[in-house]
């Protein structure tokens, strides 16, 4: 049987093999184009990563040789005797971070679970989109509002920074978990309030065991924005150097110290900063990672 064939723009004629041969060698092109572009962009943000980071240690380089592992447990921070010491900041970021996730994540769960479970219908839009223009408000407008409404009551105090964090991650955590919560299939929470459940038993006993990986998600994210969160803190935290026991003394965070000090910084005092700024970095990386191996178990015991 002869082979069909059929015209192209130019009046030839294809033979239907021919044709399939080309259209099969153009979605080969088409696919190594795209595997070239995707595998460029990823390349990319390798490069750029690899790049911070060098030119963090360049920076930091004098003030790491100068003063070595006791710039991470030295207090002291002093310019005019060039002495310095990143406790302090660490201190600060570490303990408001958590101070803020130990208000924000309850709170943020608990309006999740109301907007999927308990809400009426005609309220859950409104309030989910207040969330999310929650998320959308600047920080700077954060501190502001913090310094002119919180300083008053609490000072500008470790606990004033702590609760302006908490604030700003609520939205984050609120909004990730609302939206994981209703992927739970209906028939599961319709099976246990068939054999009796309460809501709180629901949530407890279905919906957070069925969405622990993407609350977890959302919980380190919100715990990324706060170790990272910078002009919000430096108008309520109070930007000191030192560590007191109570949460309503002033301190600095990593962050805010970088913000005040580096524009009239030079030398070894901006090396330390740039060192501050490498430890920043490489405290997150922990975080993320540790969240990342807590997600694989998770994943891994889901699936067991």
């Amino acid at each position: 049987m002869a082979d069909v064939t059929l015209g192209d723009a130019d009046g030839k004629s294809l033979s239907v093999p021919l044709q399939r041969s080309n259209a099969v060698g153009l979605f080969r092109l088409t696919d190594r184009v795209f595997h070239t572009v995707t595998f460029v962009a990823a390349l990319f943000v390798l490069i750029l990563l690899g790049a911070i980071i060098l030119s963090l240690i360049v920076g930091a380089w004098p003030s790491i040789a100068k003063f070595g592992v006791g710039f991470l447990v030295g207090e002291r921070w002093s310019v005019n005797k060039e002495i310095f010491g990143a406790l302090s900041p660490i201190y600060g970021t570490l303990m408001t971070s958590l101070i803020a996730m130990v208000i924000a994540v309850p709170i943020g769960l608990g309006i999740a679970i109301f907007l999927t479970e308990l809400c009426p219908l005609e309220l859950r839009r409104p309030i989910g989109i207040a969330i999310e223009l929650l998320a959308g408000i600047p920080s700077i407008i954060y501190g502001i509002w913090g310094f002119f409404t919180l300083t008053p009551f609490f000072g500008q105090t470790l606990l004033t920074a702590s609760l302006i964090l908490a604030i700003m991650v609520l939205p984050f955590i609120t909004a990730i978990s609302r939206d994981v919560f209703a992927t739970v299939p209906p028939v599961l929470k319709e099976a246990a309030y068939g054999i009796g459940c309460t809501t709180w038993e629901v949530a407890k006993n279905v919906v957070l065991p069925y969405t622990r990986v993407g609350v977890v998600g959302g919980v380190m994210l919100g715990l990324g924005r706060a170790l990272g969160e910078t002009m919000a803190v430096t108008f309520v935290i109070g930007n000191s150097h030192s560590i007191a026991a109570s949460l309503l003394s002033p301190a600095t965070t990593i962050s805010a110290t970088i913000a005040n000090e580096f524009q009239e910084s030079d030398g070894v005092y901006r090396s330390s900063l740039l060192e501050l700024g490498l430890l920043l970095f490489v405290i997150t990386f922990f975080v993320l990672a540790a969240a990342r191996i807590m997600l694989m178990r998770l994943e891994r015991k889901a699936g067991a």
